[in-house]
């Protein structure tokens, strides 16, 4: 098994599937969206996001390690391995959610209402639902991790598709980075910190549905410049809290 080609179809897997998951999350759940409209979820602009697709390698590698664990009840091993699982999960969201908050003055996710928070960036929680998604993974999906690895060993041909993939993610990385450098331009401007979610969901509101559709894949693609919206959004929630 080639390592790094089967981490690379990992990563493709676990963006694609963790867009998905998000995509519902914020449509039916999240407190960032009250209106309960579809929003294109994450910091890209396409169908993916890295850090469900990190994740997923984080796992696989991690439940390669099972049989390092040197105790002979098997429950304990689970549970010990799922707990790993679940804080390796929780870095990779806190070293995501404290680079954004730090270097960008970002906010794309916000657990500040949650109790045991940090920095409103992970909370006991979300680390628990970490840790079920961990055993879902274990019981339902490594399990045919192998058998999909081997396939994709004797279709190499598909690594066309993983390459086209990256290269339409390098690209919008480099075009997301741009519209975070305006908004970063602002907040150290204005001494805020800007909520990623209630501003799409802001933009999203203001436009008619004829946009719709555009604004979906383009969440923050507006004729008002964003130090405009902001500005708009900040008010709005300033007379909320009066």
């Amino acid at each position: 098994m080639n390592l790094p080609l089967a981490l690379a179809f990992l990563f493709f897997i676990g963006s694609a599937f963790g867009w998905v998951l998000e995509l519902f999350f914020r449509r039916f759940f999240s407190a960032a969206n009250p209106e309960r409209k579809w929003i294109n979820p994450g910091f890209c602009v396409g169908p993916y996001l890295p850090l469900y697709g990190s994740g997923l390698c984080i796992l696989f590698l991690l439940a390669r390690l099972e049989g390092f664990i040197h105790i002979r009840n098997p429950v304990a091993v689970k549970l010990i391995l799922f707990a790993a699982m679940a804080v390796c999960m929780t870095a990779i969201e806190y070293i995501a959610g404290f680079v954004s908050l730090k270097f960008f003055n970002l906010r794309l996710w916000d657990y500040r209402s949650e109790w045991g928070n940090i920095q409103g960036i992970i909370c006991p929680k979300f680390s628990f639902y970490w840790s079920v998604m961990g055993a879902g993974y274990y019981f339902l999906i490594d399990p045919h991790i192998l058998g999909a690895l081997e396939w994709l060993s004797k279709n190499l041909a598909f690594s066309f598709f993983i390459g086209l993939f990256f290269g339409f993610f390098i690209i919008d990385v480099c075009y997301s980075s741009q519209i975070v450098v305006k908004i970063k331009r602002y907040a150290d401007e204005n001494n805020v910190i800007v909520r990623y979610e209630q501003l799409k969901a802001h933009i999203r509101s203001i436009h008619d549905k004829k946009s719709m559709r555009s604004l979906f894949f383009l969440p923050l693609h507006s004729e008002i410049s964003l130090a405009e919206h902001i500005k708009t959004l900040r008010d709005r929630l300033e007379t909320k809290k009066k």
